[in-house]
């Protein structure tokens, strides 16, 4: 029987973007189910967070993540438009939100289906790659679910005959990564315990690997 990992994961995350192509390789190399659970980002999450938030992170993201991108040679840049209707410089975030609703409902139909991570690793390619802007329009979403397995009108039509439900499993995946014991992304929980942040893959492994992990076959 494959071991399983929860991963909390964001369409707004750069961070969960950039971790997104290694935790395809884990679930390729390994046996081990790989669970992605979509969660809203911190921005929507948690109201006035970038009211309190350090000046300097936000240009220090940007320049980590540039970097990350760069070493892992992942395509990167930031979305145009953002997932998050947010104004700069005062970093507010907008009342509507017609983007990250819609995206982190669709991760909860893919994942229902049992297409969670090579959804969010095609669409999160379209989002972040930098290749496409206006990725909300035309037949980029829908192309992308294509690759992942997925019809987007199905997702869609699933979503619309009863969002509420879907609404409450995005607010459950919060609870449930808040009680393993962190509230970012990504987040790795294996066995109740948390590992938060793309760096921490490599010590998500070393630990299953004392639960018994093995590489797949061939």
């Amino acid at each position: 029987m494959p071991l399983a990992v929860d991963v909390f994961w964001s369409f707004r995350s750069p961070y969960s973007y950039l971790a997104t192509p290694r935790l395809v390789r884990l679930a390729a190399d390994y046996d081990v189910d790989v669970n992605v659970r979509v969660v809203l980002p911190i921005a929507v999450r948690i109201p006035g967070f970038f009211d309190t938030v350090n000046p300097l992170w936000p240009p220090y993201l940007l320049r980590d993540t540039m970097r990350i991108a760069e070493y892992e040679g992942i395509p990167y840049a930031w979305p145009r438009p953002d997932p998050v209707v947010q104004e700069f410089p005062s970093r507010k975030v907008a009342a509507e939100q017609p983007y990250i609703h819609r995206l982190t409902r669709l991760g909860v139909a893919a994942a229902e289906c049992g297409r969670g991570l090579p959804f969010v690793t095609e669409v999160s390619a379209v989002i972040w790659g930098g290749k496409v802007t206006g990725w909300h329009e035309g037949s980029h979403l829908a192309e992308a679910a294509a690759r992942a397995g997925l019809d987007l009108e199905e997702l869609d039509a699933a979503i619309a005959a009863d969002p509420g439900r879907h609404d409450g499993v995005i607010a459950e995946n919060q609870r449930a990564l808040e009680a393993a014991g962190h509230w970012g992304v990504p987040t790795m929980v294996f066995e109740g315990e948390p590992f938060f942040g793309q760096d921490r893959i490599d010590l998500l492994v070393w630990r299953m690997g004392q639960r018994g992990l093995r590489r797949r076959a061939g």
